[in-house]
């Protein structure tokens, strides 16, 4: 009797520790199913955030006159450069309902050769497509390199207030040289090649360097007047202050020759083309992009930071 009840007691405790482990399996079970699904719905978001889809303005019908904007510096790695306005270009003369290129300018300047690159792919579409006429309209600003840019336009507006001009081409750097001799520091550099320290901060400049920068520069301003006078041509003032460097404001300008009438954006589609629906064709960066570069200057910030404690021995575990 004692055996049986001993037994029943057993299977109880059994009974209780296998219902146990079969409810804490299942409470595993909807975790592992809470979890996993909440994983598939953060990489579902993240998939929607960096797919850019379709873009808008290679899906536009009927017609109208297509934007490109132009915001920022000249440069291949930043806002304005060559390969994105190079895309919005294709792209807005493949689709059939553009009546006209509008470009919108606010910039100062920057690469010649990125301002060049885009220059002569204006004109080639101009040539391929003479049907298809090119406006630009300056905003705040178009000088230097921007006004490389605006020149390949049949015709370029301006607000009465805008900045414009500044046809030259310019060299920065400082000088250390005196200030390393000050400090007592001893600058050691190895070349081959006698002019391979070209431009080294921290010596003295050379004046045969000097003399073959001036020319190098006077050469690419050369080539700067030639493109300016080739698109400006019949249109320009004989003043020679135009290609000195100089910028003016909007109404200045018309009176120069550097740009044609007074304008915006709006009032060009509308009463210019005709067609006042306007579809932007400009190439953005893309969130991706953008994180990606974010991310990857976190990245060398944190180990530019820990790079430092390193040298300095003031490296510490917080």
């Amino acid at each position: 009797m004692a055996e049986q009840k001993k037994e029943n007691n057993e299977q109880k405790v059994l009974s209780k520790f296998a219902e146990a482990a079969f409810i804490e399996q299942r409470r595993s079970r909807r975790w592992g199913i809470f979890f996993k699904t909440l994983t598939f719905a953060y990489l579902f978001l993240l998939l929607i955030i960096f797919y850019r889809g379709a873009d808008p303005a290679l899906e536009a019908t009927g017609e109208f006159s297509a934007l490109i904007s132009m915001n920022g510096i000249i440069s291949d790695q930043m806002e304005i450069n060559a390969n994105d306005v190079k895309a919005s270009l294709k792209n807005a003369y493949a689709n059939p309902g553009t009546k006209a290129i509008i470009m919108a300018i606010n910039s100062p300047g920057g690469s010649p050769v990125q301002s060049g690159m885009i220059n002569d792919e204006i004109k080639k579409y101009k040539s391929l497509r003479p049907e298809i006429p090119v406006y630009a309209v300056v905003e705040d600003i178009c000088a230097s390199g921007a006004y490389y840019i605006a020149v390949a336009a049949d015709e370029i507006f301006v607000d009465k207030a805008s900045i414009v001009g500044s046809i030259g081409v310019r060299l920065d750097q400082f000088g250390f040289d005196r200030a390393i001799a000050n400090l007592d520091i001893d600058r050691r550099l190895i070349t081959a090649g006698k002019d391979k320290a070209m431009l080294d901060p921290f010596l003295p400049l050379n004046p045969n360097h000097k003399k073959h920068l001036e020319e190098l520069l006077a050469e690419v301003h050369q080539q700067f007047i030639t493109v300016v006078k080739q698109g400006r041509a019949g249109k320009l003032s004989p003043n020679d202050d135009v290609f000195s460097g100089l910028f003016w404001n909007g109404e200045r300008a018309i009176h120069l020759g550097l740009a044609d009438r007074l304008g915006n954006v709006d009032f060009v589609a509308k009463e210019v083309v005709g067609f006042e629906d306007i579809v932007d064709f400009t190439t953005y960066e893309s969130f991706a992009d953008r994180f990606a570069k974010k991310l990857g200057a976190g990245i060398g910030f944190a180990f530019e930071a820990t790079l430092i404690k390193l040298l300095t021995n003031n490296y510490y575990l917080n």
